[in-house]
């Protein structure tokens, strides 16, 4: 059996979609079951991962785990699947940990789960993309009020990857022996900036969209008031304002372990366009 924590996100959601479909045991992890539709073939268990105890009955039975990084007690849920008998984790971190500067908040929250997965006992494979193209989705509400998209960081290309391109990856190494101790660094097939994208997007929902760049004052504002915490809003000026990140490498590993391309950004806002409609 293998536990998909976060199998209500972009990420979860599509690899228990995959998992399913390939006929393999999975079971979904998500706070509130009755708010989740899980694909045929597929269980789902309550639990919480801020609260470690909660996931005593989601980790019955369970052999293989997809793990979310960037939770309060990462030990602590380590711990309760390995006295389980989970044997492999799988964690979904960010290639921003390479070379990254521990006291950028972001960076030092996947460097402490990854810290943290290796110290576990168990087998362990670290998955490290690049930006979600999913991330696409918070133009949403500017979308249904009008044909103007504002962003922030205009100027930053992103090897963006999509979600389902992941959980692809996720799919081929959960329980595989050969990438046991392996850090699998991920990203889409090419470096694209906030306009780009929103061409693309015009494209697809044959709109006449336009772009325009959010100052940093602004964004700043905007990030805060959305509830963002400062030490991760200063963790995104520094990546992409002070250029602590560069996140526009291409790397193969999507078609070495899966066997495909990665999908473009067009492939994902047209699997997507109605959510913009």
């Amino acid at each position: 059996m293998i536990l998909v924590t976060g199998a209500s996100g972009h990420v979860g959601g599509e690899l228990v979609s995959q998992l399913a479909a390939q006929g393999r045991a999975v079971r979904a992890l998500v706070r509130d079951p009755s708010a989740f539709e899980a694909p045929p073939g597929a269980e789902v268990a309550a639990g919480d991962l801020n609260r470690p105890g909660s996931l005593t009955e989601a980790l019955n039975g369970v052999d293989a785990m997809f793990l979310l990084g960037g939770f309060a007690d990462m030990p602590g849920v380590l711990a309760g699947a390995r006295a389980a008998g989970v044997r492999h984790v799988v964690l979904l971190s960010s290639r921003s940990v390479v070379g990254g500067d521990p006291e950028n908040a972001v960076v030092a929250m996947h460097q402490g789960s990854e810290a943290a997965v290796r110290e576990s006992g168990l087998d362990w494979t670290v998955l490290r993309p690049s930006g979600f193209m999913s991330n696409t989705f918070e133009w949403q509400g500017q979308l249904r009020a009008g044909d103007v998209v504002r962003a922030p960081f205009a100027g930053v290309p992103i090897a963006a990857i999509d979600p389902h391109d992941i959980a692809a990856v996720a799919a081929v190494v959960l329980g595989r022996d050969e990438h046991h101790g392996q850090s699998h660094p991920l990203s889409g097939p090419a470096a694209q900036r906030p306009v780009e994208r929103a061409e693309i997007l015009a494209k697809v929902l044959d709109r006449p969209l336009r772009f325009e760049g959010q100052p940093d004052d602004e964004a700043r504002a905007e990030m805060l008031g959305n509830g963002v915490p400062e030490r991760y809003v200063d963790a995104f000026f520094r990546f992409f304002v002070d250029g602590e990140f560069d996140d526009t490498p291409i790397l193969p590993t999507v078609e070495d372990l899966t066997g495909r391309p990665p999908r473009t950004f067009e492939d994902w806002a047209r699997t997507h366009a109605d959510a913009f409609r």
